[in-house]
């Protein structure tokens, strides 16, 4: 998993409450277990006029103009602002998965479903909390002002404006020391090689008719 200590990133908003995880990748998408290639598919029935599956060709596939985010000024955003309880409805791990692989590394919102937020922080993406009184002007600032970026720094937990206006958020410490070392469950395992290597040997050593 690649470590995220900073970012200045473009903001693209998305002003919806309770996006579920079918609207983020819808579930006739979830056919591969790996973490690459959902991006194209991302809100996809938002994205596109026509029914999306599997296969498809997508630049061939009619755009829809009103989404958010197809509109030109907030191509290549690395921050989606949103609004309460993101990432509600199915557990699923190719939601984070989705909007990783289109280009997102944070998400801001007041809040988030509870299996979703864990998941991004095991897939390298960092999900932030503020209050929707803060929500709001961001959100106006977005409307306001073309290609509006904030700076988010994860070891001051602290997300900046371009008019220099500090916010703090909270993190769990654990979390955090696996986002900035670039940890995931696999890589937290991997740090104990010498002991499980140890462990393996001993117990070859006294159950060796276990290895015949």
């Amino acid at each position: 998993m690649q470590a995220f200590t900073q970012l200045n990133g473009l903001v693209a908003p998305l002003d919806r409450a309770n996006v579920d995880t079918d609207a983020i990748i819808p579930k006739q998408f979830l056919k591969s277990i790996k973490r690459s290639g959902f991006g194209v598919n991302a809100f996809d029935e938002w994205r596109y006029l026509d029914h999306g599956e599997p296969g498809m060709d997508n630049t061939k596939r009619q755009i829809n103009p009103d989404f958010v985010l197809n509109q030109t000024r907030y191509q290549g955003a690395s921050i989606l602002l949103t609004r309460e309880n993101f990432g509600c409805g199915s557990s699923r791990e190719h939601a984070p998965w989705a909007l990783e692989d289109f280009g997102f590394k944070v998400i801001i919102a007041p809040s988030y479903a509870d299996i979703f937020f864990n998941n991004c922080f095991k897939n390298g993406m960092l999900p932030i909390v503020l209050s929707a009184e803060v929500i709001d002007g961001l959100f106006s600032q977005v409307a306001f002002t073309e290609g509006y970026k904030l700076s988010v720094d994860l070891a001051a937990q602290t997300v900046t404006t371009p008019s220099g206006e500090v916010h703090q958020f909270v993190v769990d410490a654990f979390r955090k020391h696996c986002l900035l070392n670039g940890l995931d469950d696999i890589g937290l395992t991997m740090q104990q090689q010498d002991k499980i290597k140890e462990f393996e040997a001993k117990h070859k050593q006294a159950q060796p008719w276990l290895f015949a």
